[in-house]
């Protein structure tokens, strides 16, 4: 090989598998040395499954060999967040209470990409509990802070900290994470990479670890938005396993060139308050929208976002870790939030988890109606470049409007997908979101791989040393 495998594409590397120019033993190979030799060093791996790798792997140069081909995921690596079961591995949820937990069964989204062919390389990763619990340091992991590759000092961003970081230092290819307030996309932000969070329902989440079941989505984080197209129909699809999961169909509709005009809806003040760099990269986003079709301004319904999301998740995560905080071991997290999360969840009267629901639903008929004539709405993603990685960043997070346009699309269900918008003084990325109506995650993904090739970013990545590709046949 004339480059090296860690920062290409998923249809780069297809096209090698399918020369022979590399075999899918070889490419995992070399992500298992990357794993190790790259993703421990960022605190990203919380388990590696070589020997499963290495067999799924040889079954894919067989399979492919005899002229079977499952598709474009067909032989290449990935990761799990570690709050996704995998039998024979353990599954943490990045919690030291759960450190020997082993399921033996399979998730669903882990089926359907090794129906697709994909190579399982290991479990990233996580805040403990997704951080259900609450926290707001990021050394709240089992694994400890996990280290954005932009720079070491600063952190990934939480709940799916492993598969942000492993993803950005090109030590997998992609990576499933999960979000139930953010946990895909900012992570994505603060790393350089895409996070596509689809819409409720979209994906099963059978097998994943439940933190607020009206929340809870499972979704691809890539180094780029036709990558994530790619997985999402690849793990997309009913499982009557998960109640929640959608009957409709999904097809990714492949990359954006065959679009020449975009409607574009900017949401009023969405970039308020946030860091100078971030703000000169979010107008030049939308600068670049605008050459792309007609952009104009949007402003979100008057609702009480925040407050509805925090009342609803508060509630179902105290149900859903009923037993656990009834047991007092949440005295073992990491996050001394944890140890009062049982006395807030128990204050909260069901008057207000009943009121918030019913507010909720108002919140996704107006959100649904200000998106559909809309390709994207867009926002910045978050208001400020990665943190450090050894402060509390209690605070931050939410800073301006940016993380009420994302907590509106979180409540209403809708896709939403962050998207690299450059570099900041800081030399670290910066991001915007796009949010589309329900099961609009096409459209999304169209505008998402325009704007990725007007500013040439998936081609970008941190200077990290790397494994030798020798020996990759």
């Amino acid at each position: 090989m004339t480059a090296e495998p860690a920062f290409r594409p998923v249809r780069e590397l297809g096209t090698l598998l399918r020369s022979g120019e590399v075999t899918s033993v070889g490419l995992t190979r070399y992500f298992l040395d990357r794993l190790e030799e790259v993703g421990r060093p960022l605190n990203a791996v919380a388990a590696i499954t070589r020997e499963r790798a290495l067999d799924e792997a040889a079954m894919a140069d067989a399979e492919l060999a005899r002229g079977v081909d499952r598709g474009p995921l067909h032989g290449i690596p990935y990761g799990l967040k570690d709050i996704i079961a995998a039998p024979g591995a353990p599954t943490t949820w990045g919690a030291a209470p759960f450190r020997d937990q082993v399921l033996g069964y399979e998730s669903a989204v882990g089926e359907r990409l090794r129906n697709a062919g994909a190579v399982l390389l290991g479990k990233l990763a996580t805040v403990e509990l997704a951080g259900g619990m609450g926290y707001d340091r990021p050394d709240a992991s089992l694994t400890g802070p996990a280290l954005n590759p932009w720079d070491t000092s600063t952190w990934t961003g939480g709940s799916s900290s492993g598969p942000a970081a492993a993803t950005a230092a090109g030590a997998v290819p992609f990576s499933i994470g999960s979000d139930t307030g953010g946990s895909i996309v900012m992570p994505a932000a603060w790393t350089g990479i895409t996070g596509l969070r689809p819409t409720y329902g979209r994906v099963s989440r059978f097998g994943a670890m439940a933190l607020a079941w009206s929340f809870d989505r499972l979704g691809p984080m890539c180094r780029s938005a036709d990558d994530c197209g790619l997985v999402l129909e690849a793990i997309a699809g009913l499982d009557p396993r998960d109640p929640s999961s959608l009957a409709e169909p999904y097809r990714y509709s492949g990359r954006a060139a065959r679009r020449d005009h975009f409607r574009i809806g900017v949401v009023t003040g969405s970039f308020d308050g946030v860091q100078d760099e971030v703000r000169a990269n979010f107008e030049s986003a939308v600068a670049r929208l605008a050459e792309l079709g007609t952009v104009e301004e949007v402003e979100l319904p008057d609702f009480p976002y925040a407050e509805v999301a925090e009342v609803i998740m508060a509630a179902e995560i105290s149900a859903a870790f009923d037993e656990f905080l009834d047991s007092g071991r949440a005295a073992e997290l990491r996050a001394t939030k944890a140890r009062v999360h049982r006395l807030a969840a128990e204050a909260l009267p069901a008057r207000d988890y009943i009121r918030a629901q019913r507010i909720r639903r108002h919140i996704v008929v107006a959100l649904d109606e200000l998106a559909c004539p809309f390709d994207a709405l867009v926002a910045p993603m978050l208001g400020t470049v990665a943190t450090p990685a050894d402060e509390s960043f209690a605070g931050l997070l939410g800073i301006a409007y940016p993380q009420r346009v994302n907590l509106a699309s979180v409540t209403a269900g809708m896709p939403a997908i962050s998207v690299p918008s450059g570099r900041g003084r800081s030399g670290l990325p910066t991001a915007v979101q796009l949010l589309g109506a329900r099961l609009a995650e096409n459209a999304l993904l169209d505008v998402a791989c325009a704007l990725e090739a007007c500013t040439g970013w998936p081609a970008r990545h941190p200077h990290i040393s790397i494994p030798s590709a020798q020996a990759m046949r």
